[in-house]
């Protein structure tokens, strides 16, 4: 059976995040409403990778939020997480969910129109557009797609994958969030906007509420 994946409010966490705590900043933001983690690391070995995926999976215990690793498939599935993003240069969707299974969650960036032309809904059950906007998260050789950028990418994953999840990532603040949904993005995907937030959790609480207000305002719009 396949996963659904809820991406209202999607958080990427890594090892500098939450003061090195991310155990705990977890607990919080899981506590404030996101609704799916990722956990990316780029520096750490994979036996410490391991123990952080662990550890911030035990901390979400009974909290229903999935947590995702990037890009190790074989870390996510030592750790026992509950699936893998992938970029454009990982392992291919189709070997993910080869090794996977069914059940597992495996996610994609999308950041070119022929990307998205390309997502296939039997592999992959959301896709992660942009980025849209700079950030300083993360290193992007691409420019941003911008709001239209974001608006074609998310049409053209419409006729080519009905139906499949999709956020928008990148310099995704408050303020943003209701043009980046009246884009057709289903959620957010962010860093900064938590993880230097003074409070984390009332900061995903406030979030969460704007991509839901802004949700139901484009539902009405559509209907």
């Amino acid at each position: 059976m396949r996963a659904s994946v809820d991406l209202s409010l999607y958080l990427i966490l890594g090892p500098t995040h939450g003061g090195g705590d991310m155990t705990s900043l977890a607990r919080q933001v899981a506590a404030g409403g996101v609704t799916l983690i990722q956990y990316r690391d780029k520096t750490s070995d994979t036996g410490t990778m391991v123990e952080h995926v662990r550890a911030i999976r035990d901390a979400l215990s009974g909290t229903g939020v999935p947590l995702l690793v990037n890009d190790r498939v074989d870390v996510a599935m030592a750790a026992g997480a509950d699936g893998v993003h992938l970029g454009q240069q990982d392992m291919t969707p189709s070997d993910a969910r080869m090794i996977l299974g069914p059940s597992k969650i495996v996610g994609l960036t999308v950041k070119k129109p022929d990307h998205a032309r390309a997502a296939d809904p039997r592999f992959i059950d959301y896709a992660s557009v942009g980025g849209v906007f700079e950030t300083t998260s993360k290193r992007n050789p691409d420019p941003p797609i911008g709001i239209d950028g974001l608006r074609e990418m998310n049409n053209i994953l419409s006729a080519a994958a009905p139906g499949l999840p999709r956020c928008a990532i990148a310099g995704i603040s408050q303020d943003r969030i209701p043009d980046v949904i009246a884009a057709g993005a289903d959620g957010i995907c962010v860093i900064r906007a938590i993880t230097d937030a003074a409070h984390p959790e009332e900061a995903a609480r406030l979030l969460r509420a704007t991509v839901g207000a802004a949700r139901d305002k484009q539902e009405r719009r559509l209907a």
